[in-house]
């Protein structure tokens, strides 16, 4: 059984890495970076590895996770490596057709919500993909809807069009947006005012018809690189968690130790 002292969670996305420590039933010392940034010499992924002797690895990316756990295994030779799905199994109750079907980070999410709201929830996640997910009152996963996030949205519109920029967009985006008003003004404007309210309006609908469904009004719970997209928009989201997914990583394994006594 590993000292949960030092126990290092690690959740691979499809473009980023979030990682901390597990103490106490918390994720502390948090940290996301790039794919490209994992091997970065010295990086602050480095720096939570070096200090720990256990990691617990879930992921949605199979090439990213295999590597950083080579890095792992590399840099702390003797560290036992534990994958969800693998060697900590998720338990939650659901409806839906085939679980095997669903990422890991949506079932980890859903796990994480109840636990803390322990009522119905509506859970968000924003980043490459958006994802909102309903979990009931007795804490069953009842699935929900996936769409592109706003990044992948702005490139389809440059990639399938001829006139259409190539534009970023950052977290910052959303309040900056906002003090422009509500036309855009050029067609980057434009673009990430399309963007971002086509999120914003899949969490609203997605979220009202979930509640007309279920005939109460859940919580509502979004994490994610692009939770900030909510931060500003009245009475749609309750609570900002970005470390929800490292979050149900510590439960279940917690479980899992609890288990094996």
């Amino acid at each position: 059984m590993p000292d949960t002292n030092d126990i290092l969670l690690a959740a691979i996305g499809n473009s980023r890495l979030r990682a901390g420590l597990w103490r106490g039933g918390e994720v502390v010392d948090a940290c996301s970076i790039t794919h490209a940034e994992i091997e970065e010499p010295g990086g602050p992924v480095e720096r939570l590895i070096a200090g720990t002797r256990v990691c617990v690895l879930a992921g949605v990316h199979r090439d990213t996770a295999d590597r950083f756990e080579r890095i792992v295994r590399d840099l702390r030779p003797g560290a036992e490596v534990m994958r969800v799905g693998r060697d900590v199994p998720i338990h939650i109750r659901h409806s839906l057709d085939d679980a095997s079907t669903v990422g890991q980070d949506r079932l980890l999410n859903a796990v994480a919500a109840f636990s803390r709201a322990e009522q119905a929830c509506v859970v968000i996640d924003a980043g490459t993909a958006v994802t909102v997910d309903f979990v009931d009152g007795e804490g069953v996963l009842h699935g929900g809807v996936i769409a592109p996030g706003v990044r992948m949205m702005l490139a389809a519109l440059h990639e399938h069009t001829d006139g259409l920029p190539e534009i970023e967009f950052e977290p910052t985006d959303p309040a900056s947006l906002r003090g422009r008003g509500p036309f855009g003004k050029d067609t980057p404007h434009a673009m990430r005012l399309g963007a971002q309210a086509a999120v914003v309006g899949l969490v609203r609908v997605a979220t009202e018809r979930y509640a007309e469904h279920y005939g109460a009004y859940p919580q509502v719970v979004a994490t994610g690189g692009d939770a900030g997209l909510f931060e500003h928009e009245e009475g749609l989201v309750e609570h900002i968690v970005p470390d929800l997914q490292l979050l149900g990583v510590g439960l279940c394994l917690d479980r899992a130790l609890a288990d094996e006594d």
